[in-house]
């Protein structure tokens, strides 16, 4: 079957580098993924919301395939454009640009990622096959994450309340049956995890989620990275990567650290939390504030870290950190929570842990017995080459485009 010539576009909030987490870099992904095996992609994100709440700084270099074109939205009223979305879920001053691109280029396929301010009204444009991508809970839940109350996960909806504590003004479309008429366009919804599926059927979506798991390019092999970069790996040390913020965990390891000091902790990221956790760690020499990292010097740590630790206290929808330990042949560690347990089980390439003590079970366990590193390193270097790779991902990916042609009746679809 012809696999070319098929057109997408990807509507996202946030797309690199004007984005902030795993989600914009999965679309980005996937995008290059696309676009290598003869696709024409087209990619729709927000400056305007960007810019609204990352004061202008864009991160890092993204260059993407030729056959990418990036259509930047930017309104002449600024952040009222996203505040807007997020009070209604109405386009408002996105909708010409992205009805005239529908129109123009009659797109095989619309993809849909992150849309909390590009809003879900979008999702009634156009006739092709339209997938959405849960990246985060935002459809269940207005805070996005199941944080509650910022203190504690979500068991209990009580929505209201917690929009009110976040300082967030009040979603009154969640009250109607908007969000089922607009979900009702799509064709295929789409869960990274299978913890994140059973949520959002637990908080109220009645509709068929597929799973399909996030993906790393097999180009980032274990054996083809330089031997060294600027960092000092004589002392054994443990790793953490990610943003820092309170949901992350990195607070909670810190106690941790400063009474087990027989290992470094690295921490790798940048986030809002920072400054918060530097003082939180004054005291403990052994941990270690990286900040940013350069892709090629972070994989080098993953590979001569004893483990990746994983402390998030919220519920991860995957956590593409772990497979990026893995392809280095790492271990993890991960705390009892959300998808994180879901991964490590499949992959058999680590160890979940539930209290401080447990963890320091499994920090003692991995700097004592190197053959048990290996092992588990292995196991999940293993399920990363047959779970979590393109060739699985996109497989799966046409899988779901050719279900949804048959469905929809499409005659001679190319995939």
């Amino acid at each position: 079957m012809n696999k070319s010539n098929l057109k997408f576009l990807m509507i996202s909030t946030f797309y690199p580098p004007y984005n902030f987490g795993g989600d914009g870099i999965f679309v980005y992904r996937l995008c290059n993924e696309l676009a290598q095996r003869g696709h024409k992609i087209d990619v729709v994100h927000c400056i305007d919301s960007f810019n609204l709440l990352g004061k202008n700084n864009s991160q890092g270099d993204y260059p993407n395939h030729q056959n990418i074109t990036v259509y930047p939205l930017k309104s002449h009223v600024n952040f009222l454009s996203p505040f807007l979305t997020q009070q209604t879920s109405h386009s408002y001053f996105k909708r010409k640009k992205i009805k005239e691109l529908i129109l123009k280029n009659k797109y095989d396929v619309i993809h849909y990622h992150n849309m909390s301010l590009i809003g879900l009204e979008t999702l009634t444009f156009g006739n092709a096959i339209k997938f959405y991508t849960m990246h985060d809970h935002w459809l269940v839940c207005p805070m996005h994450i199941l944080w509650k109350h910022n203190r504690e996960v979500c068991t209990q909806r009580s929505c209201m309340s917690c929009q009110i504590f976040g300082k967030r003004p009040i979603q009154w479309w969640r009250y109607t049956h908007y969000r089922t008429r607009k979900l009702s366009h799509l064709d295929t919804l789409i869960s990274p995890s299978l913890f994140t599926k059973r949520k959002h059927h637990e908080f109220g979506i009645n509709m068929p989620i597929e799973h399909l798991p996030y993906f790393l390019s097999k180009s980032v092999s274990h054996s083809s990275l330089p031997d060294e970069t600027g960092f000092d790996y004589r002392k054994p040390f443990f790793l953490f990567v990610g943003r820092l913020e309170k949901i992350k965990g990195v607070q909670n390891l810190i106690p941790v650290f400063r009474a087990y000091n027989k290992c470094d902790l690295r921490v790798v990221g940048i986030g809002k939390y920072a400054s918060t956790l530097k003082d939180l760690a004054q005291d403990v020499p052994n941990i270690k504030f990286l900040g940013r990292v350069a892709y090629h010097e972070l994989e080098l740590l993953y590979r001569n870290a004893i483990a990746l630790i994983v402390p998030s206290i919220c519920y991860e929808v995957f956590a593409i950190i772990l497979i990026e330990a893995f392809s280095q042949k790492t271990p993890v560690i991960v705390n009892n929570s959300g998808a994180l347990p879901e991964i490590v089980q499949q992959s058999e390439g680590g160890f979940i842990y539930n209290t401080d003590q447990e963890l320091i079970q499994c920090l003692e366990q991995l700097r004592l017995n190197q053959q048990l590193r290996n092992e588990l390193g292995n196991k999940g270097y293993q399920a990363y080459q047959k779970y979590w790779t393109e060739e699985y991902h996109v497989s799966r990916y046409y899988q779901l485009i050719q279900e949804s042609a048959h469905k929809k009746n499409i005659k001679n679809f190319p995939v």
